[in-house]
């Protein structure tokens, strides 16, 4: 038996377009995204919103680690997400969305709810 992937992805660019430790903002299913490419040449997607903020940012924050966790850090107050898991690694009680992000025949795919 085959589990078919009945989520909807949507094209945002090609994968050589994405700037290593650089983010970008795209409109995936109405919803804001911010989609990093890292230089290990790993993909991740979350919200665009900061939401201590409420600005829809993160896509321009620093992007780094803490430890082997790859992280983002909001250029507004400076509160530093896991890209893993959307959590502040600064205050543990706030989460940003995170979503499936992958690369098919080169462009790069995410899927929101």
């Amino acid at each position: 038996m085959t589990v078919l992937d009945v989520r909807l992805w949507t094209v945002v660019c090609r994968y050589d377009r994405l700037l290593p430790e650089r983010g970008v903002a795209a409109l995936v299913g109405g919803e804001q995204v911010a989609i990093f490419r890292t230089f290990g040449g790993e993909l991740y997607a979350l919200a665009n919103r900061d939401p201590f903020s409420d600005a829809y940012v993160l896509s321009r924050g620093i992007v780094g680690s803490r430890g082997a966790v790859p992280t983002v850090a909001s250029p507004m107050h400076k509160q530093v997400f896991s890209l893993l898991t959307g959590e502040c690694l600064d205050e543990p009680v706030v989460l940003v969305p995170v979503y499936d992000v992958r690369v098919r025949d080169g462009d790069v795919e995410v899927a929101v709810p």
